[in-house]
């Protein structure tokens, strides 16, 4: 009696629904079309329902190309027009802190609709924490916006920037898959509408989705991250990106090199190089290390690269630190799971309608982890499993192309779940 019904369609619920997205929209300065636009949107649903010598790193060492004069910038970043772009910012009617246990409290919020359909946002990483920005994949006035810091990261205590040590007890992929659920059924809710996540997120909502199945109405990926080990190779052992950014590559091996006592042998295990830096007891040393980590996977995660973008990371202990450590501690770990457990597993989350959105251009996370989680979904019997390869995007979730593929998919999927409560 105490949980939230997950989003019935009834015809008095679809009229709310429409009401809210007029008033939504009509409390925006925008132009004539996103008003209609929304319209439509609410229309459909009503139909339905009838340092120690450590070298700081530095950006310049990548040598970027200066950026552009502004209008010749945007024509790089955005060269086409796409239809859909974020929702407008809102702001959360709930924020708490969770206590989830082993010392660990989860930052969260919650915004959009309270009677709507719940959806989280899982973030990327591990360890690179939640921005506001994320709740406007989503339509507002439709999904009930749940957000959260994991562990160690962002406004979740312990932060790793703070308590090292703290941040990474039972810091594990089966400990983050139960904190989401603890979660849920502390918003009271009866199970996820979307679960939203992108690279290290989409990762974490399979883990999610197959431990919890009867959970999960429905899934929607971007950046698909799988934890295989060809994986981890190609993006930080064995020089995989280096054939589309050389200097990335040799910036992020030459920090080790500056740095080492014994090359030879570090040379063979760059994650264990990273790994004893971030966690050494000078704080110089660990900033330098995760300086030099974040800086080189941020500059292979889009097709344009602005400077002052890595610049904003580095500068900011509360991320950078957090990234660097999460990441590294999960790569040499294996993400905490069996050897092949996402794909293996894939059976138990066939009755889901699932959304996959990866950038062409992808040099963080490769296509191919994609089109792997959408045959082997297809092979099991899914019914909806729905894969769009974003031409011209990298890996961001900021890229123009993935925002529009993304905003699309859950607009899609919201329709789609409503259609689900009206047989």
């Amino acid at each position: 009696a105490d949980v939230k019904s997950s989003f019935p369609v009834s015809f008095d619920f679809a009229v709310s629904i429409f009401e809210k997205e007029l008033q939504f929209w009509s409390s925006m300065k925008l132009s004539a079309v996103d008003p209609v636009k929304a319209l439509l949107t609410g229309f459909v649903i009503l139909i339905m329902s009838s340092s120690t010598g450590a070298k700081a790193f530095s950006v310049a060492n990548l040598n970027y190309v200066s950026p552009p004069a502004s209008d010749a910038a945007a024509q790089i970043t955005n060269p086409v027009k796409y239809p859909r772009d974020l929702y407008p910012e809102i702001e959360p009617y709930e924020e708490g802190m969770l206590d989830v246990g082993d010392g660990h409290q989860l930052a969260y919020d919650v915004s959009g609709n309270p009677n709507g359909i719940p959806a989280i946002f899982l973030h990327g990483g591990p360890g690179a924490g939640v921005s506001p920005r994320v709740r406007r994949f989503f339509d507002p006035a439709i999904y009930n916006i749940v957000i959260f810091d994991q562990r160690g990261s962002g406004k979740s205590i312990p932060n790793a920037s703070d308590d090292l040590e703290k941040s990474l007890v039972e810091n594990t992929t089966p400990k983050l898959v139960e904190d989401i659920d603890k979660l849920r059924r502390h918003l009271k809710i009866d199970r996820w509408g979307l679960v939203l996540g992108g690279s290290w997120g989409s990762t974490l909502a399979l883990a999610y989705a197959e431990t919890y199945p009867e959970d999960v109405e429905s899934l929607l990926l971007r950046g698909v991250f799988l934890f295989g080990p060809d994986e981890v190779d190609y993006l930080f052992c064995n020089g995989g990106t280096y054939g589309q950014n050389p200097q990335a590559w040799e910036t992020y091996c030459q920090y080790i090199q500056d740095t080492s006592q014994d090359w030879d042998r570090e040379q063979k295990n760059l994650l264990g190089a990273y790994w004893e830096r971030l966690q050494s007891k000078d704080p110089s040393v660990r900033e330098a290390a995760a300086s030099a980590f974040v800086g080189y996977e941020l500059s292979i995660s889009k097709a344009y690269i602005d400077p002052a973008v890595i610049e904003e990371y580095l500068g900011t202990p509360s991320i950078l630190i957090p990234f660097a450590v999460m990441e590294v501690h999960y790569m040499l770990n294996a993400g905490f799971m069996r050897r092949g457990q996402l794909l293996d597993c894939v059976d138990r989350i066939k009755h889901l309608k699932v959304a996959i959105c990866h950038g062409r251009a992808d040099y963080v996370c490769q296509p191919q982890a994609a089109w792997r989680l959408h045959q082997a979904l297809k092979k099991v019997g899914c019914k909806y499993v729905d894969l769009e390869f974003v031409s011209g995007a990298g890996h961001s979730d900021s890229e123009p192309g993935l925002v529009d593929a993304m905003v699309r998919a859950s607009d899609k999927l919201a329709i789609e779940l409503a259609k689900m409560r009206t047989k």
